[in-house]
């Protein structure tokens, strides 16, 4: 059955400031920060990340190709929201459930560790299988392990992939495939994206400045966010998408913003809402050069100087392919908040750049004169793969 509303119903998140939903509001609320100076992965100096430190859940499927750091992110997070998916699948079916997660790395670190040992020894080591790397390993994993029967499938888009898994979802429910969907992003730490981002000199040695005069590069975190969607009108709604592709350069954005713009206004358009009306935007907010550039400049073009933004990756780092559902689920979180105490800080040293507009950042004092009714969140990728999400209290 067609339908032309989706929901948010419930989140599942893991990430270097709180294993939980609650942790992470609690760190959010107090304006903590959880990068930590770590050293390895391949780089010589040490780096502020956003490691997760906690235990993990154990994988009990035997295969080994389910074996990864990725996967024990992706069911900590699924742990979490384990109720509400088995009642779904009870309600609609196996066949009418599907699985759609976003990632850069899958389980890269894994094949680095084994691909040493061959390197060392010319054996791989028993445990290794090629299919725990590949993108679509940690939708196959949450598929398998739920015994879910509709589409299952990873999104690979860098940045944005986590934002484009949802977005995904959202178009199977609308068409009638799927009653429900298990979606989001999934990224942990390997030194594949710590070398990488080091040698495109985007990386910082301190805690990352978003939009500062003195932004000098992001800083790397791992996490997951897991969300159920439907129909049913829960949690909170996802009322509007903007997809776009600059196609400017392979890493670097569009200077100008354009596609950013592009972005936010086809999200406002599909949700047939004006600028005017959404109290707060989550910003992609790297703490690079040219991202925070193109941003500001989008952001001031699209709504003005007023509204309240924020960077929330000096809390997580940035989490790359799980970016976009991690900072979705901040938003979820501020939407459902019923206290309407939540509005995460943004966090840098208050040293604005002056060739860029003057945004309105939240600080510690903001307050907000009444509730949120629309988020919006901004995913921007490599290649210039765009998103925004659009996201709605239930009234």
């Amino acid at each position: 059955m067609r339908t032309e509303k989706c929901y948010f119903n419930t989140l599942g998140m893991i990430c270097s400031i709180g294993g939980s939903v609650s942790a992470v509001k609690r760190s959010l609320l107090a304006s903590e920060p959880s990068l930590s100076q770590s050293e390895g992965f391949g780089i010589d100096n040490s780096l502020p990340l956003g490691l997760f430190h906690e235990e993990l859940p154990s994988i009990l499927l035997e295969d080994k190709k389910w074996q990864s750091r990725n996967n024990q992110f992706a069911l900590a997070a699924l742990n979490q929201i384990g109720t509400e998916v088995s009642e779904a699948l009870e309600r609609f079916g196996a066949h009418r459930v599907g699985v759609i997660i976003g990632t850069s790395t899958s389980g890269i670190a894994e094949s680095e560790v084994a691909i040493q040992q061959w390197v060392n020894s010319g054996e791989l080591p028993a445990y290794y299988d090629y299919g725990l790397q590949e993108m679509g390993a940690t939708a196959q994993f949450v598929a398998k392990t739920l015994g879910t029967q509709g589409p299952a499938y990873g999104v690979s888009t860098a940045c944005s992939s986590g934002a484009k898994a949802l977005s995904a979802a959202r178009r199977l429910i609308r068409a009638g495939i799927c009653d429900a969907v298990i979606a989001g992003g999934v990224d942990t730490m390997c030194s594949l994206t710590v070398q990488g981002f080091s040698s495109l000199e985007a990386v910082s040695s301190t805690q990352c400045n978003p939009f500062s005069k003195n932004r000098n590069g992001i800083n790397i975190g791992e996490g997951a966010a897991l969300f159920l969607l439907s129909s049913e009108p829960k949690g909170v709604e996802l009322i509007g998408v903007g997809e776009c592709s600059d196609a400017h350069h392979i890493s670097a954005p569009d200077p100008t913003g354009a596609g950013a713009v592009r972005c936010m206004s086809a999200a406002l358009n599909d949700g047939k809402i004006a600028a005017s009306q959404v109290g707060y935007v989550n910003l992609h907010g790297t703490a690079t050069i040219l991202n925070d550039q193109m941003e500001a400049f989008a952001m001031e073009k699209v709504f003005g100087m007023g509204t309240l933004c924020s960077s929330t990756k000096p809390f997580t780092g940035h989490t790359l392919g799980a970016a976009g559902a991690i900072e979705a689920g901040i938003c979820w979180l501020m939407l459902t908040d019923m206290s309407n105490s939540l509005l995460p800080v943004h966090l840098w040293d208050e040293i604005s750049d002056p060739r860029l507009p003057a945004l309105n950042f939240v600080n510690s004092r903001t307050k907000l004169a009444s509730p949120l009714s629309y988020v919006l969140s901004n995913s921007f990728a490599f290649g210039g793969n765009n998103i925004s999400l659009l996201l709605g209290r239930i009234q």
